[in-house]
């Protein structure tokens, strides 16, 4: 296994380490989520972010092994058409996926990919398209979407950041509700305003602010806080 599985793989630290003060954060979340709307269901769930490298897909796939390994049949769906990074983590082809779906070549139970994880599935973005946000603002889009509702308990989406392009805010029209990751000491308050007041504007439900690479102390070493 290359250097660059080893890094990959060490995003999964639910799976790995399941123990860990970070994984038990992590749980700590996914419960947060479930008492956030206990009237309403949350099946469609988004992890965003107002720019690149702030956690986003860390969050979100660990976030799903969680909800895996509480018994949900879980499905990940890499929706960052422009730079996807599932099929790397999950050490899966990314020849098919969600693209491939989209563009009738083949069945969705074709192009989901099984993991190493009980009752985790993952849906890869599929060849990069030169029109994602017209991919994923469309009614076909949509069709999918309600026929993996059907599949799956819980549907987590992977997309690109807030603020440099409309997908996310596209994705998050059809999710239950959508979680920010913010970069602790990294991402400026304003930056974050801006993410938000994006969402908002489309009528996204936030349910509320991951702080992520926060360090506490070094003896606590880094953490996830959760502001509901």
């Amino acid at each position: 296994m290359s250097q660059q599985d080893n890094k990959q793989r060490r995003h999964l630290i639910t799976a790995i380490n399941p123990k860990s003060i970070v994984s038990e954060a992590y749980r700590t979340l996914r419960t947060n989520i479930q008492f956030s709307a206990i009237d309403r269901q949350m099946k469609v769930l988004m992890v965003a972010s107002a720019t690149v490298g702030e956690g986003k897909t860390t969050t979100v796939t660990n976030l799903a092994v969680t909800y895996a390994q509480e018994g949900k049949k879980v499905l990940l769906i890499d929706a960052d058409l422009r730079n996807p990074s599932l099929h790397l983590v999950f050490q899966l082809t990314n020849r098919i996926g969600l693209t491939s779906a989209f563009l009738h070549q083949q069945s969705l139970t074709d192009v989901i990919g099984e993991t190493n994880i009980d009752n985790l599935f993952v849906l890869t973005s599929g060849p990069v398209p030169p029109n994602s946000s017209e991919i994923l603002g469309s009614q076909r889009m949509q069709f999918l979407l309600e026929e993996l509702k059907n599949m799956y308990d819980v549907i987590l989406f992977d997309t690109p950041p807030v603020l440099p392009v409309a997908d996310s805010l596209i994705v998050s029209s059809y999710c239950d509700g959508v979680v920010l990751v913010v970069h602790a000491g990294k991402t400026k308050k304003e930056i974050v305003k801006k993410a938000k007041a994006s969402l908002d504007h489309v009528k996204a439900r936030i349910l509320g602010v991951v702080l992520n690479n926060n360090e506490r102390s070094k003896n606590e070493g880094r953490y996830y806080n959760y502001y509901g």
